[in-house]
């Protein structure tokens, strides 16, 4: 289970007993109770980081009253196995109402006394939490990063009035950043246009792996000459999905699909397409949000996975497609052209050009039957990390504990951007 809000017991002491040893780094984002790609990926950067660093993390509980979120029916069950390490101090969590969550927040803040305070951001549902954090952080001289995973979520940025809350409140919380994290120069490119952050340090770090989802690949039966296609993840109106549907149609019948998502934004449309299509009986539909334990499954069953996005700036499932070494096709659009470009198992295509993603998918075919090797490492994510700390005048020497390995495949107890 995840840690208690005041998760410092006999370690403290400890702690403190080290200060200087190597610079502390407090991460904040997404919690399990409402999960999400964040909530994996907050997970798997702070145990990357306490690879070299002291790390603490603050877990945001309750984004939003929960009867407005798109995942209401799952809130708080448990579907993920993933784990912080045993020496990550964990504080979950903080609630959108704040009191009193955030005010012990603030204090859990105060007691680990980090150097840097790391903002994971993607919601605007946070802002009013982080820009607390960030002055309580500026107030003892703690220096504050933000990662933009993108600018501001696609659903938010539907409704004129978010758009203006984030664009105005946010300026607040940038003017205290003393650096930024972005996953590709696209991003930066679009954060730049979006906000003028002027000479404030910027250091672009690639996702790391979501190589957590690696069981076993089943063996295939002698004559079994299908291919089996997998789209996976939240559908929602930027990913795609009825351009693959469309497209699939024109597939001959050794091909099958399965999609396997949660439906986003009341965007039922690609269902409605999969009811409808003339090969339904080629289609699987699982529409909900899966627990590890069948991501697992899915993937190992798959034999090409293909992301049609027409926007994204990053895609978990496209790093659990590479971490299991599938082909993937996937629309070069954002960052996700800077994400596969170096993955020999990547087939970019246009976006929203159905025709020729059926023709990308059949190439795809052609290159299973091999293990691809997956380009992205979370070590690099960590030293882009250490360039921005050194950037910003925190040039500690940090301390590599060889111990333990945050790209291990088995978590330690036992997550997408979907």
């Amino acid at each position: 289970m995840p840690a208690s809000p005041d998760s410092f017991g006999h370690a403290e002491a400890h702690m403190l007993s080290h200060a200087g040893r190597a610079p502390r780094i407090l991460v904040v984002g997404s919690g399990w109770r409402f999960l999400s790609g964040i909530s994996y990926y907050t997970c798997r950067l702070s145990n990357a980081l306490h690879d070299r660093y002291e790390v603490g993390a603050i877990l945001m509980r309750r984004l939003l009253p929960a009867r407005l979120y798109p995942g209401r029916d799952r809130v708080g069950r448990s579907l993920t196995d993933l784990r912080y390490d045993q020496d990550v101090r964990v504080f979950d969590g903080v609630d959108w109402w704040a009191v009193p969550s955030l005010f012990r927040a603030v204090r859990f803040l105060r007691r680990f006394r980090p150097d840097v305070l790391v903002l994971q951001w993607w919601t605007g549902a946070v802002l009013h939490s982080y820009l607390a954090l960030a002055l309580a952080a500026r107030r003892l001289g703690i220096r504050v990063i933000v990662e933009f995973h993108e600018v501001q979520d696609t659903g938010e940025a539907r409704h004129r009035w978010a758009t203006r809350y984030v664009r105005r409140c946010i300026r607040p919380l940038l003017s205290r950043t003393d650096g930024v994290v972005v996953h590709s120069r696209f991003d930066q490119a679009a954060l730049a246009e979006a906000y003028d952050l002027g000479a404030v340090p910027a250091e672009v770090a690639l996702h790391g792996p979501f190589d957590h989802h690696l069981p076993d690949r089943p063996v295939r039966e002698p004559g079994d000459d299908m291919c089996r296609l997998l789209f996976f993840g939240t559908i929602r109106p930027y990913k795609g999905l009825e351009d693959l549907v469309l497209a699939f149609a024109d597939l001959g019948p050794n091909y099958h699909l399965t999609v396997v998502g949660e439906t986003w934004e009341g965007w039922t449309g690609p269902g409605e397409m999969i009811a409808e299509s003339p090969v339904r009986d080629r289609i699987s539909f699982v529409n909900r949000y899966v627990a590890d334990t069948e991501v697992n499954e899915f993937f190992a069953h798959a034999d090409v996975v293909v992301l049609p996005y027409r926007r994204s700036s990053a895609s978990g499932p496209l790093h659990i497609a590479m971490s299991h070494g599938l082909p993937v096709v996937v629309t070069a659009v954002g960052g996700l052209v800077e994400a596969a470009e170096h993955y020999s198992g990547a087939v970019l295509v246009p976006a929203a050009e159905p025709g020729e993603l059926r023709e990308a998918i059949v190439r795809a075919a052609g290159l299973t039957g091999r293990r691809h090797a997956d380009p992205s490492s979370w070590g690099r994510t960590v030293d882009a990390y250490t360039r921005l700390l050194t950037r910003i005048g925190i040039t500690h020497e940090p301390v590599i504990d060889n111990a333990t390995s945050s790209n291990q495949t088995v978590p330690l107890l036992s997550p997408d951007l979907r």
